[in-house]
């Protein structure tokens, strides 16, 4: 066993990325995620590791910074929260025409606007369906705990890397300010220029190197039929992110007659309401989505072959229900219960919407 810690979930991630050996966080404060930029440079993680830690004027700067390191095959990394998130859009859209591999995180907070700094579930549209323009998509990692905003960080980069993709780890106030135990792994050491080289030589910028034609980093293509091409190249590889990397765990399902659909903090809170529904002698279980894309529509729709209604639970007025509609694809009843501006549902308050909207509805 590592290291055991408490700690609060911004925390948690921020030494995560120390941890993994990343190369460069920048970022721009704002609450309810501002703990990751102060426990990085209160760690001085340049002594330790030699990572950059970096404030930038604006979003909009951070995630063009984070674009061109990136383009170096460096490992790089910024967080931000909901209203900042919008603003790093049409970065994130130049990340994705250009293929390079990157990770961001938002603690999504109460919106639409400013909002307020509690935490909500209303990102999920701009982060599934794409908040840039163009033809693209994301890897989206859901935590559910502390430990998750650790752990996630590994994957995502892992992910980033093998399929040169942004990965967005999505989580939310509570998450990110919530203290729990954390078991925090080995220091990773950062990968030399040489070894990056040697890894991401063919399409990195790396600098010269002879035999090797340059390599160009851009996502502008001026030839409709090249861009066309292209974007068919995009599609074939979310194709098989679809099919190889789709995450989800399951609670109470085998026996279950109604599945509650949760991410995040939705999900701990349904974990109780399962308990409850159990214990009245109504047979609950939950499906709770860790990649939010690519969605599990192939197990939800398995599962709506033998239950009798699903309840997708949110602190959203109602976005990620219309994946579970797609999914079941109108087999069985399926309905939305949320909470919303940074209001957080109660266990009691589920099994109530549960009761009344499938089971009685």
């Amino acid at each position: 066993m590592g290291e055991l810690r408490l700690m609060k979930g911004n925390e948690a991630i921020a030494e995560a990325f120390i941890r993994e050996g990343v190369d460069a966080y920048y970022g721009y404060p704002i609450t309810p995620q501002s703990e990751v930029m102060e426990y990085l440079t209160a760690e001085r993680p340049e002594k330790r590791t030699g990572m950059v830690v970096l404030q930038a004027e604006s979003e909009l700067a951070a995630i063009n910074m984070v674009y061109g390191a990136a383009c170096t095959g460096k490992k790089v990394v910024t967080s931000s929260s909901s209203p900042g998130i919008s603003l790093m859009q049409e970065g994130i859209s130049y990340i994705a025409g250009s293929e390079v591999p990157c990770v961001l995180l938002n603690v999504v907070r109460g919106g639409p606007g400013l909002g307020d700094i509690q935490p909500a579930q209303s990102d999920y549209f701009q982060s599934v369906k794409g908040g840039g323009h163009g033809d693209y998509r994301q890897i989206v990692l859901a935590p559910s705990s502390v430990q998750d905003m650790y752990d996630h960080v590994s994957l995502a980069f892992e992910l980033a890397f093998k399929y040169r993709i942004l990965v967005l780890i999505q989580s939310d106030g509570l998450i990110g300010q919530m203290m729990e135990k954390v078991e925090i792994g080995e220091q990773k050491p950062r990968l030399t220029n040489e070894e990056i080289k040697a890894k991401y030589d063919t399409w990195a910028l790396t600098g010269r190197t002879p035999g090797r034609e340059h390599n160009i980093v851009t996502s502008l293509e001026l030839d409709q039929a090249k861009q066309e091409q292209f974007n068919i190249h995009l599609q074939n590889k979310y194709k098989e992110i679809a099919e190889n990397e789709v995450l989800y765990e399951e609670m109470e399902v085998e026996d279950a007659d109604y599945i509650l659909v949760a991410y995040g903090s939705s999900s701990r809170i349904c974990r109780k309401a399962v308990n409850l529904a159990r214990e009245k002698g109504l047979k609950v279980g939950l499906l709770r989505p860790i990649t939010l894309w690519p969605f599990p529509e192939k197990r939800i729709a398995e599962l709506a072959k033998r239950v009798k209604g699903m309840l997708s639970v949110e602190m959203s007025a109602g976005q990620m229900v219309e994946d579970v509609r797609l999914a079941v694809n109108g087999k069985i009843k399926v309905e939305h219960f949320g909470r919303y501006g940074g209001m957080i549902h109660t266990p009691e308050e589920v099994l109530e919407a549960l009761e009344t909207k499938i089971i009685g509805g």
